[in-house]
């Protein structure tokens, strides 16, 4: 054997240098693809993102206006309304059906009503020496002539003096006096929270008839329904429809329910236009025009929106009817 041929054969043999060949279609393909998916990653995570501090922001308020309604039920148990007001108009405006709050609001201003008793110094306290009889006929003197207030003056002077004086018609009197001032504070005065305030009182000596109690529900209606005065319009037309319906004449001195409702119903209207509602707003302005004219705003909007709910009807052009290339033209005489 050669040496050449041993040499061949003791080498091992090498491989062939393959060259690197990158397929870029692939590549790019791939790169976007990766893209893509971080990018739908990235605004996934951003929207539950979003949803989440919306949900954070929602429990948070639930919690601020729960926080609230539990420390307006502390004021008013210590008497401070004025700091529970606050605190309800707060909720309310936040939430106006946040449970209870209306109805602690209207007990507020019930309470915040009631005058308080300013002591005014006096040497010597002059004691009333007429007596429980005398006492007890200058009430029903009093009730007589419907001076409801000085009566309930001489029944409070009598009760203090003697307890036990004829209890029964001295409860009946206190009644009757307690009753007939409510009924005159809410409809002669128009004061809803004083007039609410004595018939409650006198549901203490006997249930309330129908025209009390049913005056009663009002005013306390009238009250909520003046809470969304100029805050939420639609509320304060679904509420003073009910008043108007039942009570039109009520009032907190300053307009009756049924002027409270003619003006909530263009108010209400005014804000339907300016969002582009124009078939509800020009029902709103047909139902007020049943209380009163229109304002200048009122009915300008309401022609506005009449025009764009209920646009003119086209007439349709007459055509001859023509057959073949003659027209035929009605030439019959008028009889």
């Amino acid at each position: 054997m050669s040496e050449e041929t041993t040499t061949e054969s003791t080498q091992p043999n090498k491989p062939a240098k393959k060259r690197l060949r990158i397929n870029w279609k692939s590549f790019l393909t791939s790169t976007v693809g990766v893209l893509v998916i971080l990018s739908l990653g990235i605004l996934g995570g951003y929207n539950s993102g979003i949803g989440m501090r919306e949900d954070a922001k929602a429990t948070l308020v639930s919690q601020q206006l729960t926080e609230q309604f539990a420390l307006a039920l502390i004021d008013i148990d210590n008497g401070r309304y004025e700091a529970a007001k606050q605190r309800l108009d707060f909720i309310i405006l936040n939430d106006p059906t946040f449970p209870g709050a209306t109805q602690k609001m209207a007990e507020v201003l019930v309470l915040m009503s009631i005058p308080t008793a300013t002591p005014t110094p006096t040497l010597t306290p002059t004691p009333d020496l007429r007596g429980a009889e005398a006492l007890f006929t200058q009430a029903q003197q009093l009730i007589a002539a419907q001076d409801w207030a000085n009566a309930l003056v001489a029944l409070d002077q009598l009760r203090k003096d003697d307890p036990t004086y004829h209890t029964a018609e001295v409860d009946g009197m206190y009644y009757f006096a307690l009753r007939n001032e409510g009924h005159y504070l809410i409809t002669q005065q128009g004061n809803l929270e004083g007039g609410i305030y004595y018939l409650t009182l006198a549901e203490r000596f006997a249930p309330l008839d129908n025209t009390a109690n049913g005056l009663r529900e009002g005013a306390r209606l009238y009250i909520l329904a003046a809470s969304f005065w100029e805050v939420d319009w639609e509320q304060a037309v679904v509420y003073f429809s009910q008043l108007a319906g039942g009570w039109p004449s009520l009032w907190d001195g300053t307009m009756t329910a049924g002027q409270r409702y003619y003006q909530a119903l263009m108010r209400y209207g005014d804000q339907l236009v300016e969002q582009q509602r124009y078939c509800a707003a020009y029902d709103q302005y047909v139902a007020a025009q049943a209380y009163g004219e229109l304002d200048e705003i009122a009915a300008k909007n309401k022609n506005k929106a009449f025009q764009i709910c209920y646009p003119p009807t086209e007439t349709p052009v007459p055509t001859d009817v023509v057959v073949g290339d003659t027209p035929i033209v009605d030439n019959t005489p008028i009889p």
